[in-house]
This record gives structure tokens, sequence and C-alpha cells, in this order.
């Protein structure tokens, strides 16, 4: 760390002297940290991040933030391929392919909300007593404790966002002006 501080010093373009001074930490406890010979503590970090304008983790050599990237694999489930989007746990996102075949409802219920999002083609959803086709760009959010099912139109094959969370998780959508 002592050769990132001496550097960060000198891109600002002073001196032990003038950096002590800033600082209100003395030119020799600097010039140690600088060698190596004295490990820095918090509290001398906060008014070198300070004086030299740069986040602590600059001064420390944070590591970089890992691969934010989520590589999950797609699966087939009752006749679909579920990409899932999210890692388990909390909220659940999945890119769901609907082939042509998965036309017949067969309308179930369980805890949570959902909100289906259509990519392409269209989509069949049957929500309680209602029989509705959406098409791309459209969207639905509906309680899953309300009998529902939702499939291909039948006339082709359909690409659905889905995001599904556990009672008290919830979606908002909110309706853009024209």
């Amino acid at each position: 760390m002592g050769p990132r501080l001496r550097r960060v010093r000198e891109e600002r373009g002073l001196t032990l002297t003038e950096a002590s001074e800033r600082t209100g930490i003395s030119k020799s406890t600097l010039s140690r940290l600088e060698n190596g010979q004295r490990r820095p503590s918090l509290e001398l970090l906060l008014p070198l991040a300070q004086t030299y304008r740069v986040p602590i983790d600059d001064l420390v050599g944070a590591p970089e933030v890992g691969d934010p990237r989520i590589r999950l694999k797609p699966r087939r489930v009752n006749g679909r391929t579920v990409l899932p989007l999210t890692r388990p746990g909390g909220i659940q996102a999945w890119k769901i392919v609907i082939p042509r075949t998965q036309s017949e409802p067969n309308p179930r219920t369980h805890d949570g909300f959902e909100w289906l999002y259509v990519l392409s083609g269209q989509m069949r959803l049957v929500l309680g007593g209602q029989d509705l086709v959406l098409g791309i760009g459209e969207a639905a959010e509906f309680d899953t404790q309300v009998p529902h099912w939702f499939g291909s139109t039948g006339d082709g094959p359909a690409e659905v966002l889905s995001i599904f969370g556990r009672p008290g998780e919830r979606i908002h959508l909110h309706e853009q002006p024209e």
C-alpha cells in the first residue's frame, strides 16, 4: 500500500510537508506509511482520502467487484424452456420459451405475485374468469392465489419474461405518460 500512497500524493503534486499540513498527520508518519514501515489505520486513511480526493478503496487497493454476470443453465420444465435470470432466493426472474403446443389451459394457484412480459409472439393468459391474449410489449401482474395459467395461443411459440415474488414482494408497474 505504501507505493500506492506515494503515487497518489505525487499525482496530486504534493510534497510530504504539504500533505502533512493538509491532513494533520506528521511528516514522519506519512513517510513511514509510504515506505511500508507502518500499517495505515482508518484514522489515517480518512484524512488522506479526503486530501487526495480519492475513495479509500483506491488507497488500499480494494479488489474489483466480481463478475456481475449470472450464468445459469436453461432447463426443460413441463415442455417449456426455462432460463433463470436470477439466483435462487428473493424475487425470481426467468425467460420462458413456450412452444406452440402449450395451448391447453390447466389453471393452478399458489402463494405469491407474478409479473409477465411478452418478448415475442403472443401469450394466452387465463386468470380467474378472464381469457386474455397478450402481444409483444404487453405485461400483466397478478396475485397467484387467483387460478391462473399462461401458454401459447396455438399460433406459434411465445417468449415471456416472468418475475415471481413470494407474498410481500410485489412488482410495481408505473404507466408512462403519453
